[in-house]
């Protein structure tokens, strides 16, 4: 135990040591999120903790303090508005890769390979795309992945077709190849196999021909040319130079000797070299002749273009990028020294831009104007033909205001910007434009509505400083239920009054106390009455406030038992009749009570009905009263007391203006007369008449400052410029007016002259031939004569005729004439000409011609072959110029286009007027303008728009029209609530898209219904008295029996009474209210929609329809109908409103036919309701003129040129032709001149191209084959890239068998295609024959190729068998592959059904064959039935040709069973 502790005691002193600090994820704290605030002042930790070496956690004083991890760290804290400042930028995902590992073989591969697609996930700030932290924006949403897996198809290998048929064999006996050849149908991929040889080749059997007997040709075989170079110092006279002087004008060449081999030239030197080349003499077996000559024509030395060095960066700017996210952009420029000679390096690109920040913020914003007033639009049924009421309309409509966008300027010295900005081009401003309509409501005119009057008041005096007594006023009142808008009256008087004598501030209110009875709980009793002192307002005060108190009086009272008769309370006091009293009529109010329950017997009967009713006198004044009256008021007008004064208003809304008042006269009035004096109305309630009011505010115009002046249409031709500004607020009350001049337009002032330079080309130098001691000809012969080059110097003018920089000519002159021209020396025996003259003269007439001539000269004149005007013609002629011009129309009509309204403006340009929607306009369509040779020209030349003008007429939207309405119908019912119709029917329906018409019923009509009533008393059954008794039977005699009577009864109408039922007639029946059908949804006066109300009467009916009696309508309070009503909505008319049309686009093509000019117009308001509804037609388009197309046309090229030989380096050249067309698909093209082309493309790189032709015994690439079909890369059946491949390949094929090794390679070419489909490789085989088949790969389009088919599927060719055949006279048979025996012998086979040995079948001899053994079938190798039943045959022979024991056995066994049936049988019988 001791030893166990002192272990522990070392481990853990020794534990002590391995103590540390560790940060790694997998054991520390993650960092927490970021807590804090908004922005970097975040503050973010973790877990630190210390753990052992073991992995165990222990004290923080156990590990080192200095190497402890920071616990905290700074952060950036994310809030929620960060969120438009941050976004993830991902990339596109890369190309499938294979993971790194996981490759497989194209043994292993099945179907696809594991691979792995990558992307780029950054976190960005907007503002300036910076990348930032991505946790910032990981708080809003979580990181897109930037890994995914993804599948590579399995290694393919290259895919060729089958071999073609081998080349015939030469003729003769000198040995020949035969040559076959395949091409390459899909290249290989992923890792495949690459391509197999292209080509095979074996020797002809032709016999080798005897020694000195070969058969040869002999061919001259040329080499390539070598570099120009300069001539000896020796041959400088003949070779000469020209220098390109680009500094003066003189234009002379400057003809200098050579002071050395390469003396250093000034820039644009051109100089006239030679060039040589090898010339060797070439046997049909690849041998060469000792012959080999030289030859070598006149060359340009090049010399590559030379700049200047570039320019400094210009300072960062933007066009129409401001205000945009996109980078400003910033440029330099480098100027051209000197052109290109020869075939030197052209010059490269003068002009170079890259991206910049401009810095700031974009200085620009959308503005708008106040909002113009609200226009209210009529609704169909509202629209009276025979009067066009406009003026004060109400209701719903729509109001509009300019948007446009400005330029925010600051002013100086403040950070505020200026309220008015200048407008600038709406391309400038982010985001979408504010809405420049919106809908509104108008409010209506509307009459004051007051309630009823209410009760009379007390008599109360006009102060209280008097307690008791003294003159007052009696007043009822009444408010204003709906006050009144924009009427020009107001209110009627809301307060009444009439004198009174013994007026109080204070009275008693007396009520009535609980009922207490003398004795017990029911019967006789008395009930107090409690007075309470109140004010006029009804507040309690103190009682000696009011006169004398009284006397508590004691009423007489009942408290009923339970038999007595129940009575409920007196019902509260009814309205007073009348409001006042007079000789006629006295004011009467009731009170009335019911019987609860009756009596039981031996109770207190119930009182008489007239005691369960009470009446009073009310209202006792005389109909005499007075009320304060007044005038309108006056307008607002300055007080000159007050020191407000009217100052304007600020277009920012503050409000300036001053305090004024108005007046108004107050009278008092007398009811039934006029006016009285003042003291008749009570001096408390006077309405005042004078009142502040604020004076309407001056507002002046307010304009935005002009925008900027419009470009000059183009930077070298006279044109207008324009310029606009925006009302913002129209003046009102007096305000400065707004100016007249919105829109300016001027002449373009200062327009750039593009600047004009010229190439000044001057003499050709003389033919400059190679030099004498360079040419190599016949011994003797030094003539110097021949095809040569001859250069000329070019220099630069400008407008004035001085020297220009080259820079200039190149950037404004155009192409630069050619420096460099072949000529030619005639030798003494050519044929010399004079120059050709000029052409003649052309006549008027398109027909005619012109021509030109040239005469032979020296000893031409006298030489026969130089008179053969068809080799040397003398006179050449061609058409005149013919200025005649046919146009033909191109393409559709366009559009019809409405001209005259304000289309083709910028967004924010206010609109001159409204523009024109219908009516008439014109269509265009585009001409194609061609010569008198059918080549197309500038359709200027026939037309000065470019095209044909046609009037159209655009219809007119109609809108539905209805007729006038109806008049009323009669009430529908004749007694009781109905509804009176009134009706419009359809007159013209709306088309063109007009505004729709409202829902019309099937007769084409739209009612309005309101309620109405009729009395029901007005019409009564009138009977006639009974006639005397008819009999019906004739027979009989006695006049007596059944008969019939008949009386008159009419229905008339009768004046109003009351009718006497006499007869009571008793019968269930319930009584309900019966109300009419709703009218329609009436508006105020002169609305147009808006809320309104709609109405119907609600009557006492019982629920047969039978009239009830009054008395029980009137306990309803329903003597009459009455009416009711609800709210309801009428739905306002928005029309569509649509922008102004844009201006038309650029062409979609800057030449040719099928180009398309387009404008548009969108939707700023949708319509609603009866509104006329948006048109189709929101885009116009119309064709451009067919403007030339013009284009460097290449030839085809020619064959291989050998100039002076059979074979070698040559030259393939084409034709470069410049040709006018329309750019169609079916276009022809036309020559026409150089010049309208442009710059001519480089003649070395296009027009020739050096190509060889191949020398008897040389190797030789083959022909490219043909593109092979369009395969895409596929993994079950589905397509892995979005493009296919074709691949085409050629090889070098072997001329001689000599060379055969050092003649291999070939070239395979691949490009991406469109359109391909999944291809199928899959293995065929062709039937067994003696244990072999053909077995090949062919594609599922039936093509056989070599490749594409995996080896590991690969049916076997040879057939063995499986163990072996190696007994005796045994052999592997076809069908089963299993041993089988040869004829004349049996196979003995073994339990598992293989061959054990072959027997030999005995006394055959070969004579006749057993037809148990294979031998001794028919065709016992081609035998299917001995192979499918051999394992079931019986072998009843030993080796040595004896019978086997089992033989025995069952001959015995079938005698027993042959004696056992004949024994059955025999016992049966």
């Amino acid at each position: 135990s001791l030893l166990v502790i002192l272990y522990f005691i070392a481990l853990n002193f020794a534990g002590q040591h391995c103590v540390l600090f560790l940060t790694s994820p997998s054991l520390a704290g993650h960092w927490g999120r970021c807590i804090g605030d908004c922005g970097s002042g975040g503050v973010r930790s973790r877990a630190v903790w210390c753990t052992h070496a073991e992995g165990w956690t222990t004290f923080h004083a156990n590990c080192d303090q200095q190497d402890k991890p920071e616990s905290q760290r700074r952060c950036f804290k994310v809030c929620d508005w960060h969120l438009e400042l941050f976004e993830w930028e991902v990339s596109g995902w890369d190309r499938c890769g294979l993971v790194p590992g996981a490759e497989a073989g194209a043994e292993a591969c099945v179907t696809a390979q594991h691979g792995l697609q990558r992307r780029s996930v950054r976190c960005l700030q907007k503002l300036n795309r910076t990348v930032v932290s991505s946790e910032i924006c990981e708080h809003f949403s979580p990181q897109p992945p930037a890994e995914q897996a993804c599948l590579v198809p399995c290694p393919r290998d290259c895919v060729v077709s089958q071999f073609s048929g081998w080349s015939p064999c030469g003729p003769g006996c000198a040995g020949s190849l035969q040559h076959r050849s395949r091409a390459v149908i899909a290249p290989p991929l992923y890792g495949g196999a690459p391509c197999p040889n292209l080509t095979e080749s074996r020797a002809c059997g032709a016999p080798a021909c005897p020694l000195g007997e070969e058969q040869h040709t002999y061919s001259l075989r040329l080499g390539p040319w070598g570099q120009c170079r300069l001539p000896h110092p020796r041959d400088a006279e003949l070779a000469g130079r020209t220098m390109l002087d680009l500094g003066s004008d003189s234009g002379e060449r400057s003809a200098a000797g050579l002071g050395g081999s390469h003396p250093q030239q000034p820039a644009g030197e051109v100089e006239i070299g030679y060039q040589t080349r090898q010339v060797r003499c070439v046997r049909s077996d690849g041998k060469h002749v000792e012959l080999s000559p030289v030859t070598s024509r006149s060359c340009v030395i090049p010399k590559d273009c030379a700049t200047s060095e570039w320019s400094p960066w210009s300072r960062c700017w933007r066009s129409c990028g401001w205000g945009s996210v996109a980078a400003g952009l910033r440029s330099r420029r480098r100027r051209v020294r000197s052109v290109p000679v020869g075939v030197g390096a052209p010059c490269p690109e003068l002009e170079e831009r890259e991206a910049c920040s401009a810095g700031g913020k974009a200085p620009f914003a959308w503005r708008t104007s106040e909002w113009k007033a609200c226009q209210v639009s009529l609704l169909l049924d509202q629209q009276e033909p025979q009067q066009q009421k406009q003026a004060g309309l109400c209701g719903g409509g729509i109001q509009s205001r300019v948007v446009y966008c400005a330029q925010i300027v600051v002013e100086l010295g403040t950070h505020r910007p200026k309220e008015v900005a200048r407008p600038v081009d709406g391309k400038l401003c982010q985001g979408a434009a504010p809405a420049s309509s919106q809908l509104c409501q108008l409010p209506c005119r509307a009459e004051c509505a007051v309630s009823p009057w209410a009760p009379w008041g007390p008599c109360l005096p006009e102060s209280c400083q008097h307690r008791h007594g003294g003159r007052g006023f009696r007043m009822r009142q009444r408010q204003v239920v709906v006050d009144p808008v924009g009427a020009l009256a107001g209110c009627p008087h809301l307060a009444e009054s009439i004198p009174c004598e013994d007026a109080r501030c204070h009275e008693w209110e007396v009520s009535e106390g609980a009922c207490v009875t003398d004795r017990g709980h029911c019967g006789p009793g008395h009930r107090v009455l409690k007075a309470v002192c109140r004010s006029r307002k009804g507040e309690e005060v103190p009682h000696h406030l009011c006169s004398e108190l009284p006397h508590p009086e004691v009423v007489a009272c009942e408290v009923p038992c339970a038999r007595d008769c129940v009575l409920s309370e007196w019902s509260p006091w009814s309205p007073c009749s009348h409001s006042c009293s007079s000789r006629n009529a006295e004011g009467t109010q009731s009170r009335s009570r019911s019987i609860v329950a009756l009596p039981a017997e031996g109770g207190k009967g119930c009182p008489p009905e007239r005691a369960l009713r009470e009446q009073r006198a009310c209202n006792e004044h005389p109909c005499v009263h007075f009320f304060w009256d007044v005038s309108p008021w006056s307008s607002c007008s300055e007080d000159v007391l007050g020191t407000a004064l009217n100052a304007s208003s600020s277009w920012s809304g503050e409000p300036a203006c001053g305090v004024g008042i108005q007046t108004r006269k107050v009278f008092c009035r007398k009811s039934s007369s006029g006016q009285v004096t003042p003291k008749r109305c009570p001096e408390s309630i006077r309405p005042e008449a004078v009142r502040p009011c604020l004076l309407p505010c001056r507002k002046d115009c307010v304009v935005t400052l002009f925008s900027e002046w419009t470009p000059c249409p183009t930077a070298c031709q006279p044109g207008k410029q324009s310029r606009y500004r925006i009302i913002l607020q129209d003046s009102a009350n007096g305000g400065q007016p707004c100016p007249d001049t919105l829109y300016e337009e001027r002449e373009c002032e200062d327009v750039p002259i593009c600047p004009v330079y010229r190439w000044k080309s001057h003499r050709w130098s003389p033919c400059v031939l190679v030099p004498a001691s360079v040419r190599q000809g016949p011994p003797g012969q030094s003539e110097a004569c021949g095809h040569g080059l001859q250069s000329r110097a070019v220099t630069c003018l400008s407008e004035q005729g001085d020297a220009a920089a080259v820079g200039d000519c190149v950037r404004w002159a155009g192409a630069m004439p050619a420096l460099v021209q072949e000529c030619h020396i005639p030798c003494k025996d050519d044929c010399t000409f004079t120059p050709w003259s000029k052409f003649t003269a052309c006549s008027s007439d398109c027909d005619t011609a012109r021509s030109r001539r040239r005469s032979l000269t020296g000893r031409s004149r006298k030489r026969d072959k130089c008179q053969n005007t068809e080799l040397y013609p003398q006179v050449e002629t061609e058409p005149c110029p013919c200025e005649a011009f046919t146009p033909q129309p191109h393409g559709n009509w366009s559009d019809c286009i409405i001209r005259g309204g304000p289309a083709e403006l910028q967004l924010g340009m206010p609109a001159q007027g409204a523009a024109r929607e219908c009516g008439q306009g014109v269509r265009l369509r585009a001409i194609a303008c061609y010569d008198r040779s059918g080549r197309l020209v500038e359709p200027s030349l026939c037309s000065t728009s470019g095209y044909i003008e046609e009037p159209c007429t655009v219809p007119c939207p109609f809108d539905c029209r209805l007729s006038d309405w109806s008049s009323w119908s009669p009430c529908s019912s004749s007694c009781g609530p109905g509804v009176r119709v009134r009706s419009k029917w359809l007159k013209e329906k709306p088309y063109n898209g007009g505004r729709p018409c409202p829902r019309l019923d099937l007769k084409n009509q739209v009612h309005e219904a309101v309620p109405c009533y009729s009395e029901c008393n007005q019409y009564s059954w009138e009977v006639g008295p009974w006639s005397p008794c008819k009999i019906s039977s004739e027979e009989n005699s006695l006049h007596c029996g059944e008969g019939i009577q008949t009386r008159e009864v009419r229905c008339v109408k009768t004046k109003a009474q009351v009718f006497q039922i006499k007869k009571t007639e008793l019968q269930q029946c319930t009584l309900c209210f019966v109300s009419a059908g709703w009218s329609g949804c009436q508006l105020g006066a002169n609305a147009t929609c808006g809320h309104g109300e709609r109405r119907r009467l609600l009557s006492c009916r019982r629920s047969d329809g039978a009239t009830v009696s009054m008395q029980l309508c009137q306990k309803l309070h329903l003597e009459q109908p009455v009416p009711t009503s609800s709210r309801c909505v009428v739905p306002c008319a928005v029309d569509c409103q649509l922008s102004p049309w844009s201006a038309w686009s650029q062409c979609s093509h800057t030449c040719g036919a099928g180009g398309q000019m387009v404008r548009g117009r969108s939707v700023v308001l949708r319509a609603a309701g009866e509104g006329r509804p948006c048109p189709e037609q929101l885009t116009q388009h119309r064709s451009c003129p067919v403007k030339p197309c013009y284009s460097w046309l290449l030839g085809p090229w020619s064959p291989c040129t050998l100039q002076g030989g059979q074979c070698g380096d040559g030259l393939q050249v084409r034709n470069l032709t410049c040709v006018v067309h329309d750019a169609s698909v079916s276009a022809t093209s036309k020559p026409v001149e150089n010049a309208l082309c442009g710059e001519l493309p480089s003649k070395e790189s296009v027009l020739q191209l050096p190509c060889s032709v191949p020398c008897p015994g040389d190797c030789h690439l083959t022909e490219w084959s043909e593109w092979s079909s369009c395969e895409l890369t596929c993994i079950s059946g589905r397509s892995f890239e979005p493009a296919g491949r074709q691949s085409r390949s050629r090889a070098f094929m072997v001329q001689a068998a000599e060379s055969r090794e050092s003649c291999s390679g070939q070239e395979v070419e691949t490009r991406p295609c469109s359109g391909g489909k999944c291809y199928d490789y899959l293995w065929q085989s062709s039937p067994w024959r003696d244990n072999v088949r053909t077995v090949w790969c062919q594609r599922s389009d039936g093509i056989n190729v070599t490749g594409g088919c995996p080896l590991r599927t690969k049916p076997a060719e040879v057939r063995h068998c499986s163990p072996p055949c190696r007994k005796p006279f045994s052999y592997c048979t076809q069908v089963t592959a299993l041993c089988g025996c040869e004829r004349g012998y049996t196979e003995v086979m073994r339990s598992n059904g293989l061959l054990d040995y072959c027997v030999k079948v005995p006394g055959l001899e070969d004579k006749k064959a057993d037809v148990k053994t294979i031998a001794g079938k028919n065709k016992p190798v081609n035998s299917k039935m001995h192979d499918i039943f051999k394992g079931w045959s019986i072998q009843p022979f030993n080796p040595d040709g004896k019978l086997k024991i089992w033989v025995y056995g069952v001959s015995a066994g079938g005698f027993f069973i042959i004696i056992f049936l004949i024994f059955t049988s025999y016992l049966m019988w």
